[in-house]
């Protein structure tokens, strides 16, 4: 999962527009602005200000708005989870994100309950979504299906047992859940089924922290054009021309030296791919954020937030990697 902060610019947060709406002028055009505090001690208040009583802005120093060491440890730490699943026992992968499947809808129900009353059925949620992803690895894309019918069915059948009221909503709410999270993540299982499953994986993960560390350091330093004011006002149309350019050199490597049959041509497509379903993936989550009104779905991984703000630009990006790649080399 992406292990970089999430891509500021210059200096704010992406997901904090909390001063967008600020304006530096008074609210109303008769409003009469407050006298400037700055005066000299012996100047008439009638009498322009001279350079002398000018206050002097503080430096400002260009922040992350994330505990940057601390984000760095627990990308490391997972990064480090991932390395010796992926490579020692495929099982134990398919673990891990079952794992990371159920906490996700762990806390995107709870954010829905507490902000907006909304109460989707964990139980069968978790249930369903952990065995979305066995069947996706064990019976591919059929299982996956199969598996998330059945699910949203048992979310239908497990809300009937409380009061009718708002039943439409919840329900609706969970099999939005259950498509947004564990089907999505059955195609990481469904990549690792062929014989060089591991590093497909592998590539799927590069591609998307190298696609979030372009953005980063390309909006951080070049960043002006804001891309999505309105939904995400730190993302850049510089930053996403960073993104592009740093998954598209990435994806002609990763398909040169890591994929069975690959060619670096096909690479530079996946590269560009990735960067559009990564950032549209940012783009989505945050949207939801901002419609409950929080900036973080959680607070489990510190300097990252929760499992869900690191799974957003993983979840729309994994079909998308795994079509391209069955296209290009087959599926097994």
């Amino acid at each position: 999962m992406p292990i970089v902060p999430d891509v500021p610019a210059h200096g704010g947060n992406q997901d904090d527009d909390r001063g967008a709406a600020r304006t530096g002028g008074p609210l109303f055009r008769d409003e009469t602005p407050p006298t400037p505090p700055y005066l000299a001690p012996s100047q008439n208040p009638q009498e322009p200000m001279t350079s002398a009583a000018q206050p002097v802005p503080a430096p400002q120093k260009k922040n992350a708005g994330r505990d940057l060491s601390a984000a760095i440890g627990v990308g490391v730490g997972l990064g480090a989870v991932i390395a010796v699943s992926l490579f020692v026992v495929k099982a134990a992968f398919i673990g891990v994100i079952a794992v990371a499947v159920v906490v996700g809808l762990w806390e995107l129900t709870s954010r829905l309950a507490e902000r907006k009353n909304i109460r989707a059925p964990l139980v069968p949620l978790a249930l369903g979504g952990a065995a979305m992803v066995v069947a996706g690895y064990v019976r591919g894309p059929e299982g996956a299906w199969v598996a998330m019918a059945l699910t949203a069915l048992a979310v239908l059948v497990w809300r009937m047992t409380e009061p009718p009221e708002g039943y439409l909503k919840d329900v609706t709410a969970g099999v939005f859940a259950a498509f947004y999270i564990p089907f999505l993540a059955t195609f990481v299982a469904m990549m690792l089924t062929a014989d060089d499953g591991a590093r497909r994986v592998l590539t799927f993960l590069l591609l998307a922290v190298v696609s979030d560390t372009g953005a980063y350091a390309v909006g951080w330093r070049f960043g002006k054009h804001k891309l999505a004011p309105r939904i995400s006002p730190g993302k850049t149309r510089e930053g996403l021309l960073g993104a592009i350019a740093f998954a598209m050199a990435a994806g002609a490597l990763c398909m040169q030296f890591l994929i069975d049959d690959g060619t670096w041509w096909q690479g530079l497509i996946l590269g560009l791919a990735v960067a559009g379903s990564a950032t549209l993936g940012d783009l989505g989550e945050s949207m939801i954020k901002r419609d409950l009104g929080i900036k973080d779905m959680g607070t489990l991984l510190p300097g990252h937030g929760g499992i869900m703000d690191r799974l957003d630009s993983l979840l729309p990006t994994a079909p998308v990697v795994w079509l391209l790649l069955v296209l290009f080399v087959g599926s097994s």
